[in-house]
């Protein structure tokens, strides 16, 4: 629907703010204030417009059920458990109900999965070099990290990605999820 508002929740630079804002009323959140700034860049460059805030998926700053959907892509495995189970709560409290949450995230047969074990430790969460945590999730803790939504749509996405002529895989878990 045009007049629709959606979150655009980690949107970073922008990477799907340009195109969700040629549709709809378009918000763009992410802890990372460079990243909107070069958001905001790339989206006037387009004369394109979304609203970009400095807020945290974790503390989102809106009204109850004030969003027609939400984006999720690759910000949650950015997360422990703990703060992966609260950030979808508060998607819920945003987003109206029937409405949808769009995901994705890394799975664990990615050629990335593994390294150093996470500070705390968590199964299948690594730190790289940078100090960024990287959870690597199966299809079955997406179902359980979104129980309380209608699963529309989930699945595996397997491509292979060749790096000085070698083939490795690149896994994906993505998801649909309509708020009941």
């Amino acid at each position: 629907m045009p007049n629709s508002r959606v979150l655009d929740a980690g949107s970073g630079n922008g990477r799907y703010l340009g195109e969700l804002a040629r549709h709809y009323s378009t918000i763009g959140i992410d802890i990372s204030l460079t990243a909107l700034k070069g958001s905001r860049t790339q989206l006037a460059r387009s004369n394109r417009f979304a609203e970009h805030l400095g807020a945290s998926i974790l503390n989102l700053p809106f009204k109850v059920q004030v969003f027609d959907g939400i984006l999720c892509y690759g910000v949650l495995q950015h997360l422990f458990k703990e703060e992966r189970e609260f950030a979808v709560k508060e998607f819920s409290h945003v987003l109206k109900e029937g409405r949808v949450i769009f995901f994705e995230a890394f799975g664990c047969e990615d050629m990335r999965c593994g390294g150093k074990n996470s500070i705390p430790f968590e199964e299948m969460t690594f730190t790289r070099q940078n100090g960024i945590i990287y959870h690597y999730f199966t299809k079955e803790e997406v179902k359980t990290l979104f129980e309380g939504f209608e699963i529309i749509e989930i699945e595996d996405v397997m491509k292979e990605k060749k790096f000085k002529g070698k083939a490795y895989k690149r896994h994906l878990v993505k998801g649909i999820f309509r708020k009941l």
